[in-house]
């Protein structure tokens, strides 16, 4: 997922170039929204843009373009997410209580994209984060104070759950392999497993969720179930003797999700911390990302006080793999490793889960949080196999999940995976098995007489979600067959436009807000779809690295926006 940075700072002398040129233009200025946005928006929190985004409005004003300039202006305007990640644990406390503060001193309420788990991405475009369980923790405990007492919406870990370690064999690894590689093979339209005895689709039997034994998603398992129980329960533990992250806490070592879950005890911290730093990649990415990763933040790190020291990225050392750092810290090309053993991906999915549990445990207590998990999208997993992730997660801790980060699935598709996700934990919750919830793919029909049967309709019972609307206006792009050796369709793909702006009022009970999670305008990466490179061949030009700002594609944004702006 590519992470991209927002930098907190208007320079004076960009704000001087853009006023100078508008100000005998006032219509402009009337076509961004003003102050009665905030109240249309629901009061959510607007970080401010870096000096790239300016200078192109700048310029397009300066060449008479005034339409897009107010179009460009107007997106930057729009309430969006801060990224954090790659920070220290006193640089990301100083930035989040910065941002909290700001946003509660206007009445309005901050996003918070949190993007430092350890092994992030597989160790591609976005990779980077904390170096092990013990750093991350104490960056969440950082975070936590951060946020102290103040509001905040919190999009926890973008990626993290819908690429876990175990996944990175299937997604490629640091190799340059792309996350939607890893996704479920859905089965389609067919019966469930609990009615045919078929086989789980991949997710489940990839990783490791039933481990632990049927008792802890509940109900009795089916046949197919019980095989892959079987053949699960096999691999579960990392073998006798195995070497384990060293700062992994010892129940932990001890092996499997199970372990995870049971690790993570009562958070110490009083809040999170948010970085205005863009995640390159949308959360639920395909390509770098299984389900829209959040692409690499831009590398302008925000200081306390609001200055920006800019760390321009390098450039990737080998222009063949699309390995480009997502993460604000991790400019550099990631180095490639010998390939994980399976214990060792095992010890690493073990160690995720409880990563992820730690920080819901110390977030979602603070007064004013709410934590929503990572769940992917519609394209990536299946509804069972990302529901045993987010249990072995600790969703039963948080308010709910976060859907399409980064990527471009349509408002129906996410809307309808939200409440299905959200149906089946509630099943789970009250004994049933995580088998028999219907998928995605089930008949929109059938699906909706099963959950009038077996779900009670009390969304005040069940976990809600929050879905990213930042680039989904036109919907996934779809590549022409063949034209592409790896077409790349979550890499800055061509004419995709802004979607619904960000609110609290969805209309939908289950649906807690629609976000711009990623920051549109910046890269998803240096997009080579299959080639040598430099040059991405769908545009003809060389992409910008994950995180910086696209000019190009920020036009499209604004161009296709659905609804205009």
């Amino acid at each position: 997922m590519r992470r991209r940075r927002t930098i907190p700072t208007k320079p004076m002398a960009v704000l001087a170039a853009i006023a100078l040129p508008l100000s005998s233009a006032a219509a402009v200025y009337a076509a961004v929204p003003r102050e009665p946005r905030a109240e249309a928006l629901n009061r959510l929190y607007t970080p401010p843009a870096g000096t790239a985004p300016y200078r192109q409005v700048t310029r397009l004003v300066r060449h008479g373009d005034r339409g897009a300039a107010a179009g460009v202006l107007a997106m930057l305007r729009t309430p969006h997410a801060v990224w954090y990640g790659d920070e220290t644990p006193e640089e990301v406390e100083q930035l989040v209580r910065a941002t909290t503060r700001r946003a509660a001193r206007r009445g309005l309420v901050p996003v918070l994209a949190l993007y430092n788990a350890p092994g992030r991405d597989c160790g591609n475009y976005s990779a980077g984060g904390a170096k092990g369980t013990a750093e991350y923790r104490a960056w969440i405990d950082a975070v936590a104070r951060g946020i102290g007492n103040r509001r905040a919406l919190i999009v926890l870990e973008p990626d993290s759950l819908a690429l876990l370690p175990s996944d990175c064999d299937r997604a490629g690894g640091a190799a340059g392999g792309h996350p939607e590689d890893a996704r479920d093979e859905f089965p389609g339209e067919r019966e469930s497993a609990a009615e045919t005895g078929e086989e789980l689709d991949g997710d489940v039997l990839d990783s490791e969720l039933f481990a632990g034994g049927a008792g802890v998603l509940g109900g009795a398992p089916a046949r197919a179930e019980a095989e892959a129980e079987a053949r699960l329960s096999a691999q579960a533990a990392p073998p006798v003797g195995t070497d384990l992250p060293a700062d992994l806490p010892a129940d932990v070592r001890a092996g499997g999700p199970e372990d995870a879950r049971a690790d993570v005890g009562t958070g110490t911290g009083a809040g999170n911390t948010v970085t205005d730093t863009p995640g390159g990649r949308p959360a639920g990415q395909p390509a770098e990302q299984p389900t829209g990763q959040p692409a690499a933040p831009h590398t302008d790190r925000p200081t306390p006080d609001g200055t920006v020291k800019p760390t321009q990225p390098a450039r990737p050392t080998q222009p063949t793999q699309p390995t480009q750092p997502t993460q604000p810290t991790q400019p550099t090309h990631p180095t490639v490793r010998p390939a994980p053993t399976p214990a060792e991906l095992r010890a690493r999915t073990a160690a995720r889960y409880a990563e992820i549990h730690y920080a819901v445990e110390t977030l979602e207590p603070l007064p004013g949080a709410k934590v929503y998990l990572d769940a992917g999208h519609a394209g990536w997993h299946s509804v069972t196999g990302i529901v045993g992730r987010l249990l072995h997660a600790g969703v039963d801790h948080a308010t709910g999940f976060a859907i399409n980060v980064s990527h471009y699935q349509t408002d129906e598709d996410n809307a309808w995976y939200g409440r299905l996700i959200s149906s089946c934990l509630a099943y789970v919750a009250d004994g049933g098995n995580i088998m028999d919830c219907p998928d995605q793919r089930w008949p929109r029909l059938r699906a909706e007489r099963w959950l009038e049967i077996h779900v009670l309709d009390e969304p005040e019972e069940m976990k809600h979600f929050v879905t990213d609307t930042s680039r989904n206006g036109r919907g996934p792009w779809t590549p022409r067959p063949g034209r592409h050796a790896d077409p790349q369709p979550w890499c800055n793909p061509p004419g995709r436009g802004l979607g619904i702006r960000p609110t609290t009022r969805t209309g939908d009970p289950l649906h807690d807000a629609a976000l711009w999670v990623k920051t549109p305008g910046e890269s998803d990466g240096q997009c080579l779809r299959g080639t040598a490179g430099p040059l991405d061949p769908e545009r003809g030009t060389v992409d910008p690295e994950a995180g910086q700002w696209f000019p190009e594609q920020a036009l499209e944004l604004v161009r296709f926006a659905r609804p205009a702006l």
